[in-house]
C-alpha cells in the first residue's frame, strides 16, 4: 500500500472514530437527560394537581390551576389520576380499575414519590396526606422527545456522520495527492539523473519544510557524487599519462638499442636511462599503492604514542641529508610545558612520510628560501604550523590539490608527481587529524595540521 493511501486511509479512520464517538457521546447525555427532565416534568404536575385537586391551599387552588392551564403545555397522551388509598390490599384493585402498573402503586406509597415507564407511557407521582387520608396523585404522559426529537437526532447524527466521512474521504485524497505532489516530481526527476547525466540537479523551493530539505540534501549528495565521477576520470586519465610516460620510454630506448649493435657505452647509456624511467615507475607505483592503502581506515596499521617534536627534528634531519641546501627553522616559542601535550597516538612511518612531503613540497617550491614550522598545543589538540615563501597556488586551483596526480599551473618547471599532498592528507584523516592549505600566488603557503592529543588514564 502506498504512503498517500495509508494516509488518506488513516485521516478516515481516526475521523470517523472521533465522529462517532462524539456522536455516541451527545445522543447518550440526551437521552439520559430527556428521561431525568420528563419525570421532573410529570412530578411536578402531580404536585400541582394536588394542591388544586385536594384544596389543600385552599387560598391558592384557583390560581394554581389557571397556572398550569395556562402555562404548562399538555403533554401528550397526559392523564391525571387521584386515588385515595385505605390499605395495601386495595392496591391490585385501585391498579386493575385505573389501569395502573401495581409496582407503581407500591414504590409510590412505600417511597412518597415513584417513577415508572411502561412502553411509551411514563408515570411520575406523589404520595399526599390530607385530611388523615393518603392519597396518590399520578400523571402520566407519552414522551414525545424520547419518541420524536431523540429519532431526529439519531438520524441526523447518523447522516452527518455518513457525510462527514464521505467529504473527509474526497478532501484526504485530494490533499494527499497535493501533498505528494513534490515527492512524485523528485522521484521522476531522480530516475532522470544517471551517470551520463549527472549533472542534473532537483528544484529547490524557499519553502523550509521536509520537501524543500530532501531536494537540497539529495542536491549535495549529487554534488559529491559528481565531484567523485569527475575525481576518478582525472585519476585515470592522469594516473595512465604518468605510468605511461616512463613505459614508453622505456621501450623507446629498447627498441632504438636493439635496432642495430651498438658501442659499450652507447648500451650503457641506454641501460641509464632505463633505468632512470624504471625507477620512476617503480616511484609512481609505490606512491599509488600506498595511497590506495591510506585510502581507508584499516584495522592493520598499528598505532602508538608518538612524541610530535621529535617526530619533526627526525624528519629534518632525514630533509637535511636529502637537501642540504634547506633552510627549515623550527620554531619552539610555543611548545607547551606539558610533555603529555606533545603526543599523539599515530603510525610513526605514515606520519613521517606526511611531515617529510609537506616539508619536502614547502622548500622545493619556494626554491629553499626559508621556511618556518611552528608547534604548538591546547587541551586537547596539537597544532603545526608550516609556513614558506614559496609560488603559492592560484585561488581557483585551490579546490583541486588534494586530487591525486593534479600540479598546480605554476609548477611546470618543477619536479613531481601530484600525489604528496593526497597522500600526506589521507594520513592526518587516518589519525583523525585535520589539514588546512592557504596560499597566496608568489607569496608563498601555509599549512595548517592538526591532531587529537593522546588520553592518558590518571
Amino acid at each position: 500500500m502506498k504512503t498517500q493511501t495509508k494516509i488518506a486511509l488513516s485521516l478516515v479512520i481516526f475521523n470517523f472514530a472521533i465522529l462517532l464517538l462524539f456522536g455516541i457521546g451527545v445522543y447518550l447525555f440526551l437521552n439520559e437527560y430527556s428521561y431525568i427532565d420528563f419525570y421532573k416534568r410529570l412530578e411536578t404536575r402531580a404536585a400541582i394537581g394536588a394542591k388544586y385537586n385536594l384544596k389543600i391551599d385552599t387560598a391558592n387552588a384557583e390560581a394554581f390551576k389557571r397556572i398550569r392551564e395556562q402555562h404548562l403545555e399538555r403533554l401528550e397522551a397526559e392523564r391525571e389520576y387521584i386515588i385515595k388509598v385505605n390499605s395495601v390490599d386495595s392496591l391490585p384493585q385501585i391498579a386493575e380499575k385505573n389501569d395502573l402498573p401495581l409496582s407503581l402503586l407500591k414504590s409510590l406509597l412505600k417511597n412518597s414519590k415513584a417513577r415508572y415507564q411502561q412502553g411509551s407511557s411514563f408515570y411520575g407521582g406523589v404520595k399526599v396526606q390530607h385530611q388523615q387520608a393518603t392519597y396518590l396523585v399520578i400523571v402520566s404522559a407519552n414522551n414525545r422527545f424520547v419518541s420524536h426529537h431523540l429519532i431526529f437526532l439519531r438520524n441526523t447524527l447518523f447522516w452527518g456522520l455518513v457525510l462527514t466521512v464521505m467529504i473527509t474521504v474526497y478532501l484526504s485524497i485530494k490533499f494527499s495527492r497535493h501533498f505528494f505532489d513534490p515527492i512524485r516530481e523528485i522521484i521522476n526527476k531522480v530516475k532522470q539523473i544517471s551517470t551520463e547525466n549527472i549533472h542534473l540537479r532537483l528544484n529547490e523551493t524557499d519553502n523550509n519544510n521536509e520537501i524543500s530539505e530532501l531536494a537540497t540534501t539529495f542536491n549535495d549528495l549529487l554534488n559529491r557524487m559528481e565531484t567523485a565521477f569527475e575525481t576518478q576520470k582525472n585519476f585515470i586519465s592522469n594516473a595512465s599519462h604518468e605510468l605511461a610516460t616512463p613505459l614508453t620510454a622505456i621501450i623507446g630506448e629498447a627498441d632504438v638499442a636493439l635496432i642495430k649493435e651498438r658501442k659499450p657505452q652507447e648500451y650503457q647509456l641506454v641501460l641509464q636511462n632505463i633505468l632512470q624511467q624504471a625507477e620512476r615507475l617503480n616511484q609512481i607505483t609505490k606512491s599509488l599503492l600506498f595511497l590506495a592503502q591510506t585510502g581507508y581506515k584499516g584495522n592493520k596499521i598499528v598505532f602508538e604514542i608518538v612524541r610530535m617534536d621529535e617526530m619533526l627534528w627526525e624528519v629534518k634531519a632525514l630533509i637535511d641529508r636529502l637537501n642540504p641546501g634547506n633552510k627549515i627553522m623550527v620554531d619552539l616559542s610555543l611548545l607547551p610545558e606539558d610533555p603529555k601535550k606533545l603526543k599523539i597516538n599515530g603510525n610513526k612511518q605514515m606520519l613521517n612520510l606526511a611531515l617529510a612531503n609537506i616539508l619536502n613540497n614547502a622548500c622545493k617550491y619556494s626554491h629553499n628560501k626559508p621556511v618556518s614550522v611552528h608547534i604548538g598545543s591546547s587541551q586537547e589538540q596539537l597544532v603545526i604550523f608550516i609556513k614558506d615563501q614559496g609560488i603559492g597556488i592560484p585561488d581557483n586551483e585551490l579546490q583541486f590539490i588534494y586530487d591525486p596526480f593534479f600540479r598546480a599551473s605554476n609548477t611546470r618547471f618543477f619536479e613531481g608527481y601530484g600525489i604528496g599532498l593526497p597522500l600526506a592528507r589521507n594520513i592526518i584523516k587516518l589519525h583523525n587529524g585535520i589539514l588546512q592549505v592557504s596560499s597566496n600566488v608568489n607569496s608563498g603557503t601555509t599549512v595548517q595540521m592538526t591532531f587529537p592529543l593522546a588520553k592518558f588514564n590518571k
